[in-house]
């Protein structure tokens, strides 16, 4: 379970839907579930772990072949390696394996050493040592 830090989002409405604002990628997105889960996840990586927001990158495609697929966030190492892969859910979706191995797909393209799954009310990190899924309590410093 994370505890996420105070976080006042920029929210507005347009054309009858609401937007939340997402300073990542400095424009305004739908505010679904999943991106309040999302932007909640980017507070806690930006304020508590201080993780420079330099190195976040938001919902950018990845392939696989001919496949295209659009991670939800992936930090990046001070050497600007892909370093952690994360796949937001809206809260009520289980973490079950289905979830992990959506990210696990990602992660045949990206290869980082951790992954992680939330849905904004529990997440699920592992590191990943010679093909092998370690499940991790916390979030590795920079």
């Amino acid at each position: 379970r994370i505890e996420y830090p105070p976080y006042q989002p920029r929210i507005r409405e347009e054309a009858g839907k609401d937007q939340i604002f997402d300073g990542i990628r400095k424009r305004w997105v739908a505010l679904t579930p999943e991106e309040w889960v999302r932007q909640h996840f980017l507070q806690y990586l930006l304020q508590v772990k201080q993780y420079p927001a330099s190195l976040i990158a938001v919902e950018k495609e990845i392939r696989f072949g001919e496949l295209k697929k659009r991670f939800d966030i992936v930090v990046y190492s001070r050497a600007t390696k892909p370093w952690i892969v994360i796949e937001c859910k809206e809260p009520g979706v289980v973490l079950d394996q289905k979830v992990l191995d959506q990210v696990l797909r990602y992660n045949m393209t990206l290869r980082v050493p951790y992954l992680v799954i939330t849905n904004g009310h529990y997440s699920r990190a592992v590191a990943i040592n010679n093909q092998t899924l370690t499940e991790i309590d916390a979030l590795p410093d920079l």
